[in-house]
């Protein structure tokens, strides 16, 4: 059983990979035996997070990209071949937002959401992820086999308030899932899977003090409000997608492509009543 999750000899690359979810992903593919390569923008996380990796014994590569200037993620994707030889996953991790892009009740309507920090979000969400796929697909389109996983979010489904870019994102992100897991099917190659991890409520640097209060560090309302509407009564820890993770880049999931997996404590299946 074991080995239908092995990913031993398969090459993983990780977009967003130094962020709270894009680590714990990048640490939980190389337990799995894959060969890492965290891309994300800061050197020194980038580096931290390899030493990291190598230092548990794995094997992983760092690079510093735009996941927005495809050029930039097609020489990335030159440099894997050359140190590793293949690519077998790709995880599109990259993704985020930002306060400009956010209604703040008393600070900023939806009427005032400049369209720049819209399209900052919705690019970085979403085009990012199509981006990744056409520069690293490529590969797998040759090598007739190949993974992606992009990471949506529970905002997917249920449009969370004040996020409308970040929320319409990933709602398109589920959509490009489910088109290009036909595509690349009928196209190119059964062996080519699309899926998506849907997380939940996690706790990360950018909505921490959204969800908790940053003196006391008890819940905030609206903290209190997804607890409320999560059965498992928790917020998701980032080695909780590691499951899933491994699972949809390995064997194990060999038949299983066109799917968006929720992550998220049953917030997706409680009605609130």
């Amino acid at each position: 059983m074991s080995d239908l999750f092995d990913l031993t000899g398969k090459v993983a690359v990780v977009t967003g990979g130094t962020g709270a979810l894009g680590e714990a992903m990048c640490l939980g593919l190389s337990a799995a035996g894959a060969k890492v390569v965290v891309l994300a923008r800061s050197e020194d996380k980038i580096t931290a997070l390899v030493e990291k990796i190598q230092q548990s014994g794995g094997a992983a590569l760092g690079i510093s990209a735009d996941v927005l200037d495809k050029s930039a993620l097609e020489s990335t994707a030159r440099r894997v071949i050359d140190e590793f030889g293949r690519i077998d996953v790709l995880v599109n991790g990259a993704g985020g937002n930002k306060p400009e892009a956010t209604v703040t009740p008393g600070q900023r309507d939806f009427f005032d959401l400049p369209p720049d920090a819209l399209k900052w979000v919705f690019d970085l969400n979403f085009t990012s992820a199509i981006l990744a796929s056409q520069a690293f697909g490529q590969t797998m389109v040759q090598q007739e086999q190949g993974v992606i996983i992009n990471i949506s979010s529970m905002a997917s489904f249920r449009p969370m308030t004040r996020v409308a870019a970040y929320a319409g994102a990933k709602a398109a992100i589920n959509n490009l899932t489910y088109w290009l897991a036909v595509y690349m099917a009928q196209q190119h190659s059964a062996n080519i899977r699309v899926n998506a991890i849907a997380p939940g409520f996690f706790l990360g640097e950018q909505n921490r003090y959204l969800l908790l209060d940053a003196q006391t560090g008890e819940l905030t309302q609206r903290g209190r409000q997804i607890i409320d509407h999560t059965p498992m009564g928790r917020f998701g820890d980032p080695d909780d997608l590691i499951g899933a993770l491994v699972w949809l880049a390995s064997d194990a999931a060999c038949f299983v492509t066109g799917v968006v997996v929720p992550v998220d404590g049953g917030f997706s299946a409680y009605s609130g009543v």
